[in-house]
């Protein structure tokens, strides 16, 4: 994951996150599990469901936005603890670029706790 920080301002930031689709394979078999065990298809029992099937009958652009849907908050949180952000409140996330096959690249706007310098006891 590649991630970098663009301060807005004093107490707002835009993380630009890059995910290559490597990272996203976990997400990726937790989506096929979930949705397998959500669908009825005749022939296949509930949760056992081959990939090739859902694909088939739900469609590949389903299960990436599922993956999508759950590689986002961690990637997120990821990118947040490496460059030392201290968030507040939810994120604003826009997908930027994504294909199957192709990483994932997103931008969250979030705002952040602002630093504050204070003066020494002894002067005030």
């Amino acid at each position: 994951m590649k991630s970098t920080v663009e301060t807005l301002s004093p107490t707002r930031v835009r993380l630009a996150i890059e995910v290559p689709f490597a990272e996203l394979q976990p997400s990726l078999q937790k989506a096929y599990r979930e949705i397998g065990s959500q669908v009825k298809i005749p022939g296949f029992r509930q949760g056992k469901v081959p990939t090739a099937v859902i694909d088939q009958r739900v469609g590949r652009g389903a299960v990436l936005n599922e993956a999508v849907q759950d590689a986002i908050p961690n990637q997120f949180l990821a990118a947040v603890r490496a460059h030392d952000v201290h968030t507040l409140g939810r994120p604003e996330v826009e997908i930027t670029e994504f294909g199957d096959g192709q990483p994932l690249k997103f931008t969250a706007e979030v705002d952040v706790r602002p630093e504050i310098t204070l003066p020494k006891l002894e002067e005030i």
